[in-house]
């Protein structure tokens, strides 16, 4: 099984890749904000014990989103492997979907960290956020706060990455056909 993380900042463009890596390799995209929306919506013992946390405003815990993933993992056994889209977010939550993985037999293959400048993430998302409707891609200061927090916070998961030798760093500046061939080339490299 391969399982993927496609890492990086806000605007970095993993959706975009995210979409195409899926359709060619037929991984299984696991979104943890999806996830999330689905056993909300299914009203799963998960998804009722992740509503109560959204509804007072707070963070779903990390056990109730590793509890969701696994429910997948085992719901979709048959796939090629699985892309991780959002998560893991902090060292944590890498510590315990590796050890949720272990338990299935199987690991995270590699981690492709998209880089973008910080200056080329910020007009991205400026001109993102003039079709997507999303009220954090208009202001400039809002999307420089979140490129901090990743910076502060999330970019420890890729340091955590790099000790088993699984961090491959692409480029995400070019066109989207130029990136998405570099992420092929590792994908392809680690298929074979």
């Amino acid at each position: 099984m391969f399982n993927l993380i496609l890492f990086g900042p806000p605007g970095s463009g993993k959706g975009t890749q995210s979409e195409k890596i899926i359709e060619k390799y037929k991984l299984k995209h696991l979104s943890t904000g999806d996830l999330l929306r689905s056993e909300i919506a299914a009203q799963t013992p998960l998804g009722l014990e992740a509503k109560n946390f959204m509804d007072k405003g707070q963070l779903v815990p990390d056990e109730v989103v590793i509890g969701m993933i696994s429910s997948s993992l085992d719901a979709n056994s048959g796939v090629a492997g699985f892309l991780f889209d959002g998560f893991p977010r902090t060292t944590a939550q890498a510590e315990a979907l590796d050890k949720l993985l272990k338990l299935k037999g199987t690991s995270i293959s590699v981690m492709l960290a998209l880089e973008v400048s910080e200056t080329e993430l910020v007009q991205r998302l400026l001109n993102r956020g003039k079709t997507s409707g999303r009220s954090d891609d208009t202001n400039e200061t809002v999307i420089r706060a979140r490129i901090q927090e990743y910076e502060t916070k999330t970019a420890a998961v890729a340091s955590y990455y790099e000790d088993f030798d699984k961090v491959v760093k692409i480029k995400g500046e070019g066109t989207i056909e130029e990136i998405f061939s570099n992420l092929c080339s590792e994908i392809d490299a680690r298929l074979s």
